[in-house]
């Protein structure tokens, strides 16, 4: 009687959105966490901008005209977007509840402003802030960028200084002091997550709902 028991809503996928201030590192994490987790799929975003050379459409972006962005903002579906230099970017819905749906858990990297726009509509996502091992180290690592001016890194570290207070709107916390270890705190509270008992009594009662059809 089991053998024909359809997805239940705890196997679909966990949205994971990952942010945290300007420095800490973001990018750097993400990307080692594609070499150690491919199971992941991380969020392609969508744009106006024309691709530029070696760039796929569905890889590095969904490249969208002005008036197909527009009609997907008006439709409710972007989970988050802004208008950057003329144009727009933004994460599709779509893209992200087809992969949940699949089974598949996301990953999406963004800042603190857009991952709180995404919790509106995703509050059960699991949202994680990557933080500094210290403010001196986060100055440190946009200084060693060597493409700030000294009042773009102050308002930088200012700009820091209140996105970490929001911290408290997030799940976790991690300290991105090594990276392979940002990693490994990643797919550690991943598989906590899918561990959570909620979940669980949320298979469980869909099995008894399937048993009594």
């Amino acid at each position: 009687m089991t053998s024909n028991v359809s997805v239940s809503p705890s196997d679909k996928g966990i949205l994971i959105v990952l942010s945290g201030p300007s420095g800490v590192g973001k990018g750097t994490v993400c990307k080692a966490l594609r070499a150690c987790a491919p199971d992941i799929v991380y969020s392609v975003s969508a744009t106006t901008r024309s691709p530029r050379e070696g760039e796929v459409d569905g890889v590095n972006y969904f490249f969208k005209s002005r008036e197909h962005f527009q009609q997907l903002i008006e439709q409710d579906q972007m989970l988050e977007w802004a208008e950057y230099v003329g144009n727009f970017y933004g994460t599709p819905r779509k893209f992200v509840e087809d992969t949940l749906n699949s089974g598949k858990d996301i990953i999406l990297e963004i800042e603190v402003q857009g991952a709180l726009k995404v919790k509106q509509k995703f509050p059960n996502g699991v949202f994680i802030f990557l933080l500094p091992p210290s403010l001196t180290e986060l100055e440190s690592r946009i200084v060693g960028r060597g493409t700030e001016s000294e009042e773009s890194i102050r308002n930088r570290m200012s700009v820091a200084l209140e996105e970490i207070a929001m911290m408290e709107q997030y799940d976790y916390a991690i300290v991105n002091d090594q990276v392979d270890l940002a990693c490994h705190r990643i797919r550690s509270i991943l598989t906590a997550e899918h561990c959570r008992k909620d979940r669980m009594v949320s298979k469980i009662q869909h099995w008894m709902e399937e048993v009594r059809k």
